[in-house]
């Protein structure tokens, strides 16, 4: 195998390695900007679930539902919301477990890219000079 075909095939897994990486950074991103609204509906929801306590059971509720508010029952308010919360913390311990399988791969990517460009190094400061100067 020559050198310039050796370089060549080492340009294009490097470049597929930096492909893979860009593409796992840009994964992790919209995951990250996904964990951070599901944070924010989750404080939110919190908040109304807060607020619930402060009131009596025989306070009304009132649900929003399009234009309209509509009357409904404190229990069943309060199971919602419950129900929502719990979707939302089921949501984020899978976007962590993503994250974290994306983030070992991004890792490992990494690495790889590393050893690549140390190799190269290693192959372009041991070619004689001769080699050099007939290229």
């Amino acid at each position: 195998m020559t050198t310039s075909t050796a370089t060549n095939e080492t340009q294009k897994v490097f470049q597929k390695l930096v492909e893979e990486y860009g593409s796992i950074s840009k994964d992790i991103s919209k995951l990250v900007q996904q964990k951070q609204t599901l944070e924010s509906q989750l404080s939110e929801n919190t908040m109304v679930k807060d607020e619930f306590k402060l009131l009596d059971d025989a306070a009304i509720v009132f649900k929003l539902i399009g234009p309209v508010l509509v009357k409904q029952e404190l229990v069943e308010a309060n199971s919602t919301v419950d129900k929502r919360i719990d979707y939302i913390n089921g949501e984020l311990k899978r976007i962590d477990m993503t994250l974290g399988a994306l983030e070992e791969k991004q890792k490992s990517c990494q690495e790889k890219i590393s050893k690549l460009q140390q190799s190269a190094q290693q192959t372009s400061s041991s070619v004689p000079p001769q080699a050099i100067k007939s290229v």
